[in-house]
């Protein structure tokens, strides 16, 4: 059904995705966009951007879960903010249609200039049962939920009676060994270790955490050595770490296959199954006309223009996980383009809003270029790998990665309220430890008021006391 939505009447550029690249790209351009007199117009489904780095910490309970989200209204003051979803875009008459939450319709959407910044969703393969019990950890949404359900099954686990039950709630398992999943990992091992150590119930030797990997090194953002030094640091905390292997099915017990020959490898029950392996461009650019190239991502010049066989699409730009970025130091991925990861949509994200400007202009725009500084990776307090690249290569490994983890990403979460927050969060933390308290019910928040609002059964009523039969009649008188 049509929405009322009012619309802002000005020249319009339209950001699609309120992620890293949608929020740097409407703060470096809402102040210009306006004295032109014209507005940037932000649409994403999600009120808010989400620091994706921070996400194991907060699984982990080192960091506040709002502190590594930032408000997309409280600091895009002079931008237009729709919370919505696009579903189409039809540039040729440069307008979109957007769904809004809640069964409001939709709402068609003029612009000038668009910029895509829809980002990543979870890649997932056909597996039987991963949909049905798999979670992944992309969305603050999942962090959480992660550490909650690590708590709930250490305190079942604690009461459960069955060996079978307690062996199925204590065992973790995250499938993909890249940074998500290595950090995932190491986080929700902390956290687990420190539920279990204030539980009496369950033995550290309970607790089983094991990492499947179908490549046969992990982290590959880190060297070899490095890569083999996560491996036995996690293996020195009892993560089972199995390379050259791959999930076959979640339908019950999880069935592990060896990648070679695809022979069985494994077999065994688990309540928690992470699945962090891998991203793939959201889906949306498929209801454009956008070109896309075998990936499923937008093609753009390095200046972040789309482009396509038939030349530049005017008036149109592309970055982050959603854009095939050419990376022209010659240091990106096999089919040449950037990495995706935070540390490139920051820098692209600047990069679009200097051009896009500049093109109102006719003045000449600049190719995107940046050498990588590298890969910092956390996993846990005072643990942590780093391959930083300054004045030639620095590999780090313990406190020292550790340290320079917190630093650049303390230092790259957007706006300082946010750092500020999360600063204090870690400081709090070296003092009083991490927050394992679970917050259990979210799923269904009403259900206490529920119970409490519904109406008492009633009592069955009594039966009557049954009738003692009549005393011979010599007894009543004493015959």
């Amino acid at each position: 059904m049509p929405s009322s939505l009012q619309l802002v009447d000005r020249p319009r550029v339209l950001v699609v995705g309120g992620g890293y690249v949608g929020l740097y790209v409407a703060l470096n351009l809402q102040k210009k966009i306006a004295t032109a007199g014209g507005i940037v117009t932000v649409v994403d489904p999600l009120p808010y951007m989400t620091y994706q780095p921070f996400l194991p910490e907060v699984a982990g309970g080192n960091i506040e879960a709002r502190h590594a989200v930032v408000s997309l209204r409280e600091h895009l003051k002079e931008s237009e903010v729709i919370q919505g979803s696009v579903t189409a875009i039809d540039h040729a008459n440069r307008k979109a249609v957007v769904a809004l939450p809640g069964g409001q319709g939709s709402v068609e959407i003029p612009y000038v200039d668009v910029v895509l910044a829809a980002g990543a969703i979870t890649r997932t393969f056909p597996i039987p049962g991963l949909a049905e019990k798999g979670i992944g950890n992309k969305t603050i949404e999942e962090a959480v939920a992660l550490r909650n359900q690590v708590m709930e099954r250490i305190e079942f686990a604690s009461t459960a009676t069955d060996p079978a039950e307690r062996r199925r709630a204590l065992t973790f398992v995250v499938v993909g060994g890249g940074f998500a999943g290595i950090e995932t990992i190491a986080e929700l091992e902390d956290l687990a270790r420190e539920a279990v150590r204030n539980n009496g119930r369950v033995r550290q030797e309970e607790v089983r955490f094991v990492l499947v990997e179908a490549m046969g090194r992990i982290m590959p953002e880190v060297t070899a050595e490095q890569a083999e030094w996560v491996v036995e640091h996690l293996q020195s905390r009892g993560v089972e770490v199995l390379l050259n292997t791959s999930l076959a099915s979640a339908e019950g017990a999880l069935k592990l296959i060896n990648m070679p020959d695809k022979s069985p490898a494994d077999e065994f029950e688990a309540d928690t199954l992470i699945w962090t392996a891998g991203v793939q461009a959201n889906p949306m650019v498929r209801s454009t006309d956008f070109p896309l190239e075998p990936r499923g991502r937008v093609r753009v010049l390095p200046d972040l223009r789309i482009a396509g066989d038939e030349g530049i699409v005017d008036n149109a730009w592309a970055a982050g996980d959603i854009a095939a970025v050419p990376d022209l130091t010659g240091l990106g991925l096999p089919d040449g383009t950037c990495v995706p990861n935070a540390q490139h949509a920051l820098r692209q994200a600047q990069q679009l809003a200097k051009n896009l400007w500049a093109s109102r202009w006719d003045k000449p725009m600049g190719d995107y270029k940046h050498k990588n500084l590298g890969a910092v990776a956390g996993f846990g307090p005072w643990k942590g790998v780093a391959n930083i690249n300054l004045v030639g290569r620095i590999g780090l490994k313990g406190p020292l990665a550790w340290l320079a983890h917190r630093g650049y990403h303390g230092m790259a979460i957007p706006t300082f309220e946010r750092k500020l927050r999360v600063v204090l969060d870690w400081f709090s933390s070296l003092f009083v430890g991490r927050d394992t308290t679970p917050l259990q019910g979210l799923d269904n928040p009403r259900a206490a008021f529920e119970a409490a609002a519904s109406p008492a059964p009633k009592p069955a009523a009594a039966a009557p006391a049954p009738v003692p039969a009549s005393a011979p009649e010599k007894e009543k008188v004493g015959a």
